[in-house]
């Protein structure tokens, strides 16, 4: 067998590839699961490219927003609003913590509880991570449209609230 047929053979014995080179994905483009995944993990490379700069994950922003928005917060009523499991929260929060981003006092309302507080440095590292995320959040719009992101944002939380 000839060179030519034996790399022919080897490219057609994998994943059947498009006229361009690509991997035909079959019927997953046309499902809403595949697509939303593949969007999100799109989306969320450039998030997590646009917040090297103040070295936080997306995670962690999510949090420090939650607590700047609700100040004195208790750790579950996060995990709650964040859909972070408390076991993994823990790690998170002393992450935050150690690097003086965070901190616990004691729970006016409840004793046995404490709150949670941006320091003044949690403060002024969001303020700039929230300057990052508008940059990423132009990039995401520049894709699609301002009409189009109204759209998805109304479309994609109505799947959200759905469930």
């Amino acid at each position: 067998m000839s060179n030519d047929a034996n790399a022919m053979r080897r490219r057609n014995d994998g994943a059947r590839r498009t006229q361009s080179g690509r991997i035909d994905a079959g019927p997953l483009t046309g499902y809403l699961g595949y697509a939303l995944r593949r969007a999100q993990l799109a989306a969320y490379a450039d998030f997590i490219s646009s917040l090297n700069e103040v070295a936080i994950s997306p995670g962690e922003f999510g949090v420090l927003t939650i607590i700047h928005q609700n100040p004195g917060l208790r750790p579950a009523d996060v995990c709650t609003a964040l859909g972070i499991l408390k076991p993994n929260f823990v790690a998170l929060l002393t992450s935050l913590e150690r690097r003086d981003l965070v901190e616990r006092r004691d729970s006016q309302s409840d004793r046995r509880a404490y709150a949670l507080h941006l320091t003044a440095s949690g403060r002024a590292l969001l303020q700039r991570a929230r300057t990052l995320q508008a940059e990423h959040e132009a990039r995401l719009e520049k894709k699609i449209g301002a009409r189009g992101r109204t759209e998805l944002l109304r479309l994609l939380n109505k799947l959200a609230d759905a469930s």
